[in-house]
C-alpha cells in the first residue's frame, strides 16, 4: 500500500511538473476573488457613512502609558475594548479587542523585535462628545470622538489621518453558532437543576475544591447567558460563509464561525501611496474601486500574472502616504488573510482636470482612503508619523528590526538552476565561469539534489561526495547554497519525518491527525514552525553532525514555505488546520517568516553563534528581513516581468526587506540573448543577484549564447564586483538604520513631485541612480535626473549632467545608464577575481563626484566580511571620506572599534574638477609627501595614481 501510495504520489508530482512546464500563465480560477471571500465580501458590502460603534467615555481610564476606553456597537449591544499608545519615535498604537469574548482572539507575537516603548499620553481637555489628548509637541494632538466614535490625528488645524471616519470599523464577535446555542442553554439550565439537587440532598459541607468549580462554571454559564441574549438582540441572520465555506472542492468548516474586522483610514492631502507588497504592480498603489483589494495572503502563484492585486509569496501589511510636506505609516500587525482597498478623490483626473480645479479655485483636498479586512485576529495597528521618509524607515525598524547584515559574498553574483545534475555538472560549471573568466561566489541546488526529496539529504548517486564537491568550491573561495523545503516526505525511513511525528511536531488537521497534503515528495506532512520547540528543533538538524555532508560554505534556500499544498485550497494549506491552540486561518501569513527564523538560527547554531547565515526565502511577512534574503519568485522570461522586478524591490525595500532580487533571465521560458544581456545588466544593480531557470528550459550558463554576449554579460558582473565596497557599507547601514538600500528616487527628492510615480529607476543607497534598458530593441531611454542644483556624472563616460531634467540618453547592448550624484564618494575595488573572498585584501579606488560647491562626502565600511565580531567584538572600519576646500580626507567614524586590514587606497578619480598645479599626501603626523596625477580637460577628470595609504589610515590629499 505504501508502495502504491509513493508511485501515485510520484504520478502526481510528474503531472503536476508537466503542466507547470507548459502553462502559459497562472489559472486564475485557483485564487480566490474578493467575492469568492466569504468575509472580505461581508465586509465589503458595508456602506460607508453607517458606523454603528460609539465610545462610552465613561468607561474612559488614562494611565501614564495607555489609554483605555470601551465601544458599543449599537446594533447588537456587543462591547469592544480600545487601547491608545504613545510610543516613542512619534508612533501611536491602536488596539481594538472584544470587551469579554468567549475565548481569546489570536495577536500575533514574535514579529515585534520587543514590548515598544511607550510614553506619556496626558488629557488636555474632555466632554460629552469626545477627549483630546497631547502627543507630546504642542500642536500634535489626538482627538477621539463618542458618536461615531472616530479618531484624529492632528498637528496643529491640520489633520494627518483618521480613523473610523468613513464608518467602516466592523468586528465580528465570537459567537455560539445559533444550533448549538440552545443546546448550550439546555446543557446549562440542566447542569444548574443537577447542582440544585445535589446541594439539597446532601448535609454534608461543600468542598472548597468543588466549591470554587461551581463557582468558575457558574461564571461560564453566566457568559453563556449573556451571549445567548446577545443573540437574540442581534436577530441576524446568518449570512453565507459565516460558518462554513467552499471553494471549488475545497471546504473550510470555521468552527468558530464569522470572526473578520475591518478598519478604514483617511489622509487628507495625500495622492500617493505604497508598500503591502508582494504584488507585481506598480510602486505607486492603484485605486481598488470597482476592482478586488489588494490581497494580503502567501501564496504560490505558479507564472503570476502582472499589474493585478493578486496575493503572491510575501505578506508585509505595511503602507506608507507620502506627499510633498510628509511622509507616514501605517502597519496592520495581523496575520490572517488580509485585504486592502484604496479610494481617492483625486482617482480618475487627468492632469487637465486637476489643472481646472486650479484655476477654478476648486476646495477639494485631495484624499485617500485606506481600508484593512482581515479575517480573524484583532486590530492592532502601528500609526507612524513621520514626518521624513527616513522617519518612518526608522520607526518601523524600531518596532520589527532591521535588514540582517549578510556575509559580503551574498551581495555578489550566484548561479543557480532547477537543478545541477550531480556533482561532476557543479564542477563543470564551476570551471566553465573560471575559463570564461566571469566571476561568482555561489553555486545552487535545487530539489533534485536530494535523496528523493527528503530535505537534509543527498542523492546518493549524484551526489555521493558532498564534503569533497563542497571542499573543491571552498579551495576557489567559493560557496554553495542548497535547498530545504518544509515539507516533509511521508516515509517510515525517513529520520526527519519520523522525528517529527515521535515529537508531534507537525500541524494537525481539523480532525487532530496530522496534517497531510502534496508537494514535492509526494505525500507530505507540514511541520509546526509556529511551536517555539519545533523551531528549535529544527534549527538542530543544521548541525555538521546531523545534516550530515555539509560544511560551513554551505547556505540554505527556503522554498515553498508559504506553505505551498498542492492539492490544498489555492494551493495551500486548510485553514482549519491547527497550530497548537490556533487555527491556521489565524498565522497562514507567519509560516514562512518562521522557517525562515528557524533556518537562520541553525546555521547560526552550527557554527557556534560566530557566523553570519544567509538563508533565502520565498515567503515572507513583517520582520522576515531580521532573517535573511526574498526573491520574487516564479517570474517568466518576458520583458514586462524584467521591468516588474524594479517596483517589487522597490516596495519590499520600503517595508525594510532590502536583501531582494528577481531570477535573472526569468524562472519559465526560455528568454532571448537580449533579453538575457538586459537582464543581466539590471540584476547586476539590485540588491540580491541571481540567475535562476526551470528545469525544463534549455541551460542558460552565461557563455552559451556567443562570445559577443557572454562579453556583455561578464562585464555586467565585474561591474557588481567592482561596486561591492558600496553595496557592503550600504547593507552596514540599512542594518543599522532601516534605511532601503534599493530606494525611490522619492525618498532622497520628497519634495520633488516629479519622482513620486517613478518607478522604472531606482538609487542604490544616495549616491548612484540607475535607469536599466528593459525594452526589446531600445534605442534609448529617458532617465529622470532630479535635484535642482544639482549635478550627476556618468559612471562610464564621466559626463557631467544637470538635475532637474529628462535626460534622453542613447543605449546600445553594452549600455547600462549609472550616475554618481555630484558631491558624493563612491570606494570601489577594480581587480575583479574569481570571488568576493579572492578581492578580500585588494586596493580602492575611490571616485570622487564634486558637487557646484566643489563639495563631496561618502564613507568606507570593512570588517572580516563574513562573521558577527563587527557587532560583538567591534572588530570592524568604518571611515567618514570628505572633500571640502580643495582638501580630500579620511576620518574615524568609530575610534573604538578595532580592525587592520591590509587594503590601501590605490586611484582617488575626482569627477568634475579643476586642474591643480601640484598634490600631495599629508599623514596624521602631519609628514607630506608629493603624488602624481593625471587631467582629463575634455572631461574635467583627474586622476592620483597610488597614494598608497592603507584603507584604516588618517590622511588628506591637499589639491593645491
Amino acid at each position: 500500500m505504501a508502495a502504491f501510495s509513493e508511485r501515485m504520489g510520484l504520478l502526481f508530482v510528474a503531472w503536476l511538473s508537466l503542466c507547470l512546464s507548459t502553462t502559459l500563465a497562472v489559472d486564475r480560477g485557483n485564487f480566490k476573488t474578493c467575492d469568492q471571500s466569504a468575509f472580505c465580501k461581508r465586509q465589503r458590502a458595508m456602506k460607508p457613512g453607517q458606523s454603528s460603534y460609539r465610545a462610552l467615555l465613561d468607561t474612559l481610564e488614562l494611565s501614564d502609558s495607555r489609554l483605555t476606553l470601551q465601544l458599543i456597537n449599537d446594533n447588537n449591544k456587543v462591547r469592544l475594548l480600545l487601547e491608545l499608545y504613545r510610543l516613542q519615535g512619534n508612533m501611536t498604537r491602536v488596539k481594538i479587542n472584544e470587551l469579554k469574548p468567549l475565548k481569546p482572539r489570536y495577536e500575533v507575537p514574535d514579529v515585534l523585535i520587543a514590548d515598544p516603548p511607550t510614553e506619556p499620553l496626558s488629557l488636555v481637555s474632555q466632554d460629552e462628545n469626545g477627549v483630546v489628548l497631547s502627543l507630546g509637541l504642542e500642536t500634535c494632538r489626538l482627538i477621539v470622538s463618542a458618536r461615531p466614535f472616530r479618531l484624529d490625528i492632528m498637528e496643529g488645524p491640520q489633520v494627518l489621518l483618521s480613523l473610523n471616519s468613513r464608518g467602516l470599523l466592523a468586528f465580528e464577535h465570537l459567537r455560539l453558532r445559533k444550533d448549538t446555542l440552545s443546546d448550550k442553554i439546555s446543557s446549562t439550565v440542566g447542569s444548574m437543576w443537577d447542582k440544585l439537587k445535589s446541594v439539597f440532598s446532601s448535609n454534608s459541607q461543600t468542598d472548597p475544591a468543588e466549591a470554587e468549580r461551581t463557582e468558575d462554571s457558574d461564571t461560564a454559564d453566566q457568559q453563556v447567558e449573556e451571549k445567548a441574549e446577545d443573540g437574540e438582540s442581534e436577530k441576524e441572520d446568518d449570512k453565507p460563509g459565516m460558518w462554513e465555506e467552499t471553494f471549488k472542492s475545497h471546504t473550510d468548516s470555521k468552527p468558530n464561525g464569522p470572526t473578520s474586522i475591518s478598519l478604514d483610514f483617511s489622509l487628507p492631502g495625500v495622492e500617493h501611496v505604497y508598500g503591502i507588497p508582494e504584488h507585481a504592480d506598480n510602486l505607486k498603489l492603484k485605486t481598488t474601486d470597482g476592482g478586488d483589494p489588494y490581497r494580503l495572503y502567501n501564496l504560490d502563484v505558479f507564472q503570476y500574472e502582472l499589474y493585478n492585486p493578486m496575493a503572491l509569496y510575501v505578506a508585509v501589511p505595511v503602507l506608507l502616504s507620502h506627499n510633498a510636506q510628509r511622509t507616514m505609516g501605517i502597519f496592520w500587525l495581523n496575520a490572517a488573510e488580509t485585504w486592502v482597498d484604496i479610494s481617492s478623490n483625486t482617482a480618475g483626473k487627468t492632469v487637465f482636470g486637476k489643472m481646472l480645479d486650479y484655476v477654478q479655485g476648486a476646495s477639494e483636498t485631495p484624499q485617500t482612503d485606506v481600508r484593512w479586512i482581515s479575517e480573524s485576529g484583532i486590530i492592532d495597528v502601528f500609526i507612524m508619523l513621520g514626518p521624513e521618509p527616513t522617519d518612518v524607515f526608522a520607526q518601523y525598524a524600531a518596532l520589527t528590526g532591521t535588514q540582517s547584515f549578510p556575509p559580503l559574498s551574498a551581495l555578489a553574483y550566484h548561479q543557480c538552476r532547477w537543478n545541477y545534475n550531480d556533482q561532476d555538472d557543479v564542477r563543470a560549471v564551476d570551471q566553465g565561469f573560471d575559463d570564461h573568466d566571469i566571476p561568482y561566489d555561489f553555486i545552487w541546488l535545487d530539489i533534485e539534489h536530494t535523496d528523493g526529496k527528503r530535505y537534509f539529504t543527498w542523492d546518493p548517486n549524484k551526489f555521493p561526495q558532498p564534503r569533497e564537491m563542497l571542499q573543491g568550491l571552498m579551495d576557489k573561495r567559493r560557496k554553495m547554497v542548497a535547498i530545504v523545503d518544509p515539507h516533509i516526505k511521508v516515509d517510515t525511513g525517513y529520520k526527519i519525518h519520523n522525528e517529527i511525528r515521535s515529537r508531534n511536531f507537525y500541524v494537525k488537521n481539523k480532525d487532530g491527525g496530522d496534517y497531510e497534503g502534496w508537494c514535492w515528495p509526494g505525500s507530505a506532512g507540514y511541520p509546526d514552525f509556529t511551536n517555539p520547540e519545533m523551531r528549535a528543533w529544527w534549527a538542530s538538524m543544521f548541525a555538521y553532525d546531523q545534516y550530515e555532508g555539509t560544511m560551513e560554505n554551505l547556505y540554505t534556500w527556503n522554498d515553498m514555505n508559504e506553505p505551498s499544498v498542492f492539492n490544498g485550497p489555492e494551493v495551500t494549506m486548510h485553514k482549519d488546520a491547527v497550530h497548537g491552540a490556533w487555527e491556521h486561518r489565524d498565522v497562514h501569513n507567519l509560516y514562512g517568516f518562521y522557517v525562515q527564523m528557524a533556518t537562520a538560527e541553525g546555521l547560526i547554531q552550527r557554527s557556534g553563534g560566530v557566523e553570519r547565515p544567509f538563508v533565502l526565502t520565498r515567503a515572507g511577512f513583517a520582520g522576515s528581513q531580521r532573517y535573511g534574503a526574498v526573491w520574487t519568485g516564479d517570474n517568466a522570461a518576458e520583458w514586462d516581468h524584467l521591468k516588474i522586478s524594479i517596483p517589487m524591490c522597490l516596495s519590499l525595500g520600503l517595508v525594510g526587506i532590502s536583501l531582494c532580487g528577481a531570477d535573472v533571465g526569468g524562472f519559465f521560458k526560455s528568454p532571448s540573448p537580449e533579453l538575457l544581456v538586459r537582464w543581466y545588466q539590471t540584476g547586476a544593480y539590485q540588491p540580491f543577484f541571481r540567475a535562476h531557470a526551470h528545469l525544463d528550459t534549455p541551460r542558460r550558463e552565461p557563455w552559451l549564447f556567443g562570445p559577443e554576449n557572454t562579453a556583455l554579460i561578464r562585464e555586467a558582473v565585474r561591474q557588481r564586483y567592482s561596486l561591492l565596497p558600496y553595496w557592503y557599507q550600504l547593507f552596514y547601514h540599512a542594518y543599522r538604520t532601516g534605511h532601503p538600500v534599493m530606494r525611490p528616487l522619492w525618498v532622497e527628492y520628497p519634495e520633488d513631485v516629479a519622482t513620486f510615480a517613478i518607478d522604472d529607476e531606482f538609487l542604490i543607497g544616495k549616491y548612484l541612480l540607475v535607469h536599466p534598458v528593459t525594452e526589446e530593441g531600445a534605442r534609448g531611454v529617458t532617465a529622470y535626473l532630479p535635484g535642482n542644483e544639482e549635478v550627476w556624472y556618468d559612471v562610464h563616460t564621466f559626463q557631467k549632467h544637470n538635475g532637474a531634467q529628462n535626460l534622453y540618453i542613447p543605449v546600445t547592448m553594452s549600455s547600462i545608464p549609472v550616475f554618481q550624484r555630484g558631491g558624493s564618494i563612491i570606494p570601489r575595488k577594480n581587480r575583479i577575481r574569481r570571488s568576493s573572498s579572492c578581492m578580500e585584501t585588494d586596493p580602492y579606488t575611490l571616485y570622487v563626484a564634486l558637487s557646484p560647491q566643489r563639495t563631496a562626502e561618502g564613507e568606507l565600511y570593512i570588517d572580516d566580511g563574513h562573521t558577527f565580531n563587527y557587532e560583538k567584538h567591534s572588530q570592524f572600519i568604518h571611515r567618514r571620506l570628505t572633500f571640502a576646500n580643495n582638501a580630500l580626507s579620511s576620518s574615524n567614524l568609530a575610534p573604538d572599534a578595532q580592525f587592520s586590514t591590509a587594503s590601501w587606497i590605490e586611484r582617488v578619480v575626482f569627477l568634475g574638477a579643476h586642474k591643480p598645479n601640484a598634490v600631495a599626501l599629508r599623514m596624521a603626523d602631519g609628514s607630506e609627501s608629493p603624488l602624481e596625477f593625471e587631467f582629463d580637460a575634455a572631461m574635467s577628470v583627474l586622476t592620483l595614481r597610488k597614494p598608497g595609504v592603507n584603507a584604516g589610515a588618517n590622511w588628506t590629499v591637499l589639491l593645491r
